[in-house]
């Protein structure tokens, strides 16, 4: 089922503006400064990812573009293969010019055990394309507030495995909340249509500037 988000206010986030980065598709030409980002915005955070090339990045950086994001553990053995296969179901069903615009960002629960060389063979395993996948782990406090802003709560197990929430994502190009899906195994109608006007609206508000 998709559930649309309206904004709200977060604790976590930060109250000062952080640096911005150029959307991917600016040019050389001189350009006007970028605005600045909504209060609700997950990259208000600071948080510093690395990707599973080791490449680190900010959550800031993806600024410009529909993002498809989730978080998942590489320990777990049915879940959350299940839900990878489902957001990757979801990235197939798009037309190819909405494909191109939208970025995929999977975040470790357990960055303790996950390390670069996990998340890489997460990324093999499941043949993500590194040109528009993310399989990405920063330090706990920050998977902690990442998963407070995206509203997905997860716990920790005596075993060492983790209950949590099994949901994908979609930010618009400032970082916000747009919807969410909790159907995994298959793949959601109304949520593939929501990525879709998402994207159809940022390359008309790209094309407008």
């Amino acid at each position: 089922m998709i559930q649309t988000v309206r904004p709200h206010l977060s604790a976590l986030l930060l109250s000062s503006l952080c640096a911005l980065a150029l959307p991917a598709w600016a040019t050389d030409a001189p350009a006007a400064p970028a605005a600045a980002l909504p209060s609700t915005s997950l990259y208000q955070l600071p948080a510093t990812l690395n990707n599973q090339d080791g490449k680190p990045f900010k959550l800031r950086d993806l600024r410009g573009h529909p993002v498809l994001v989730s978080m998942f553990y590489n320990s777990c053995e049915f879940v959350c293969p299940m839900l990878i296969d489902t957001m990757r179901q979801t990235q197939q069903a798009l037309d190819p010019a909405t494909r191109e615009r939208l970025s995929m960002l999977l975040i470790t629960f357990d960055p303790a055990r996950d390390d670069i060389k996990a998340l890489k063979t997460v990324a093999r395993q499941r043949e993500l394309d590194p040109a528009h996948w993310s399989v990405a782990r920063t330090d706990a406090a920050s998977v902690r507030k990442i998963a407070a802003t995206l509203d997905i709560q997860y716990r920790r197990l005596e075993s060492g495995e983790y209950n949590h929430t099994t949901v994908l994502v979609l930010l618009d190009g400032d970082g916000r909340v747009l919807g969410r899906t909790l159907k995994i195994g298959a793949v959601d109608p109304a949520f593939v249509q929501l990525i879709r006007d998402t994207a159809a609206a940022a390359t008309a508000k790209s094309a407008a500037r």
